[in-house]
């Protein structure tokens, strides 16, 4: 009988969380950084956001917060859209949860108001009418 406790508290051992020596954790595979978004290039916006948000989910321990998304989706902006983010970095420091920078689906809703192709439903209904999909 006591043998079999010791192997079960071997067992138990072996199975630790937390113990990386012998289990490893589950990784995903790297992914490429997005393309920096120029505010010129409105067709590429949706491409842009689509692959932070891939990133985000594949590194939700990295991402957890709307701020965190916030700083990294802005740091590959240029152009006007950079410019524009300027003021919102210099005040980092504010924590109000409605502040742009505490708030992600804020600043895509933003980026597309001001960035975003103004005619892309317009383009989508005629590329869906001429059979294209």
């Amino acid at each position: 009988m006591e043998r079999i406790t010791q192997f079960i508290g071997q067992l138990t051992q072996a199975v630790a969380p937390g113990d990386s020596s012998r289990a490893q954790a589950f990784k995903t595979p790297s992914m490429k950084a997005p393309h920096s978004f120029y505010s010129t290039q409105t067709h590429e916006l949706r491409e842009f956001i689509q692959s932070c948000e891939l990133i985000f989910h594949n590194y939700p321990e990295t991402y957890f917060s709307d701020r965190k998304k916030f700083l990294c989706s802005t740091s590959f902006l240029t152009g006007r859209a950079g410019k524009w983010s300027e003021p919102y970095l210099s005040n980092i420091s504010n924590e109000d949860s409605s502040y742009l920078l505490n708030d992600f689906q804020l600043l895509k809703n933003q980026l597309f108001t001001l960035f975003g192709d103004p005619n892309e439903v317009m383009k989508a209904e005629k590329f869906k009418d001429e059979g294209a999909w």
